[in-house]
């Protein structure tokens, strides 16, 4: 175990150095939006399989419209109408053309096509007096997508474009990683939950639901296990439930040295070892991370901005990675400060803020308000800076680390 306090990225690239077990499951393509892809795609077919239109218009050899003009219009006989779906009966030959729709395969001889609004015509003819030129206004076969190629490796989330891309390669049930259950423990006997009168001395259970609500965004199964009062071996009997029906377990609470922090024993006592109980971080510093059974016990802070920083920063590269995920790492980008800021950092500080483009550079607005214990000013936040520890008055305008969040 390390003992001394270690950086919020040693701490996620040790996490991300761990041992862990993923399967593989089909999923209807309906139901696979936002899963991750298990198995690279390769295309079988040709997108689009034809030669198609991409106007309602007429198909045409763009040799006879060479020399079209207002005062020299070119006028071509009509063989057939192509609608989509249809396929051609006719091959075109010098001075024919044939009427075809959006999406009609293009006829044998044609190689180009003159949209409807460019033309004038009847029901035997068409009129010209602008000429073409060769591959108009034509979506040649595999335009989109060529057999062979790749599509997305395996590790991809599946997004609307590459759900399109499945049923264009008649993938019915792609093979996803199946969805990781990750269990969260509250610990602490003056929490209760939603719905129940607060007694003296007794607060609501918010962080079952802000880390909720992040592990699903992460794209796993959150599972809440209970609340562990005050009492080691009630919250070791937790962690092991949780061991038995989640791929890894997340308890907040307890993590200190005071008196009632009881997490670490308890993790010890579940039969975990643990890896680290201290972060040169804030918020979040508190924790204990451990490793049973081949599966992580995170144990975060009790304070709610704590514990759903220190989810952002160290475990969550380790879960989208449970997932399945290639792009697990957080998104790091350079961020200029919109504020200058007054207090020094003698540890790394991570703080929440909102990022502006509007001037065409990463500018963070940092929230005013920051703290282990205030969650409300994370509303709406969508990225971290990072100060790095030492830093003394840092000034507007100031380029730090961030990711987005």
């Amino acid at each position: 175990m390390k003992k001394d306090a270690i950086s919020y990225t040693e701490a996620r690239d040790l996490l991300l150095s761990l041992p862990m077990r993923t399967e593989t499951e089909t999923v209807p393509l309906p139901k696979c939006w936002g899963r991750v892809l298990a198995q690279p795609l390769f295309a079988e077919e040709n997108v689009p399989p034809f030669d198609r239109s991409a106007y309602d218009g007429y198909a045409v050899r763009a040799a006879d419209t060479a020399d079209a003009s207002d005062r020299h219009p070119v006028t071509l006989r009509i063989l057939e109408e192509i609608p989509a779906g249809g396929v051609s009966r006719c091959s075109l030959t010098a001075g024919t053309a044939a009427k075809i729709l959006t999406g009609a395969p293009i006829p044998e001889g044609c190689d180009s096509v003159v949209p409807f609004e460019k033309t004038t015509f009847t029901e035997s003819e068409v009129t010209l007096t602008v000429p073409c030129r060769p591959g108009a206004n034509v979506i040649l076969a595999g335009e989109d997508v060529q057999s062979g190629s790749l599509l997305a490796s395996a590790g991809t989330v599946i997004d609307a474009s590459l759900m399109a891309s499945l049923a264009g390669q008649n993938v019915s049930h792609p093979c996803c990683f199946r969805i990781p259950k990750v269990g969260i423990i509250s610990t602490g006997s003056e929490l209760l939950d939603v719905g129940v009168p607060l007694a003296p001395g007794q607060i609501r259970n918010t962080n079952r639901y802000s880390l909720s609500g992040a592990l699903r965004s992460l794209g796993t199964e959150p599972v809440f296990l209970g609340i562990g009062r005050d009492n080691a071996s009630q919250i070791a009997s937790l962690i092991r439930q949780g061991l038995d029906r989640c791929d890894a377990v997340i308890l907040t609470g307890g993590v200190s040295v005071g008196d009632y922090d009881l997490t670490p024993e308890a993790v010890t006592m579940a039969g975990a070892d643990v890896l680290f109980e201290r972060l040169a971080m804030k918020p979040g510093k508190a924790c204990c991370f451990g490793t049973a059974e081949g599966k992580l016990i995170a144990g975060l802070s009790g304070h709610p901005a704590s514990s759903l920083i220190a989810l952002c920063a160290v475990a969550a590269p380790y879960i989208k990675k449970l997932c399945g995920r290639r792009d697990f790492m957080n998104r790091e980008i350079p961020v200029t400060l919109g504020e200058t800021l007054e207090k020094a950092a003698s540890v790394t500080r991570l703080m929440w803020g909102t990022l502006d483009l509007t001037g065409g550079t990463a500018v963070v607005h940092l929230s005013s308000r920051q703290g282990n214990v205030i969650i409300s000013s994370i509303i709406g936040t969508d990225v971290l800076a990072e100060i790095p520890a030492g830093s003394g008055p840092v000034e507007k305008g100031t380029t730090v680390k961030g990711f987005l969040i």
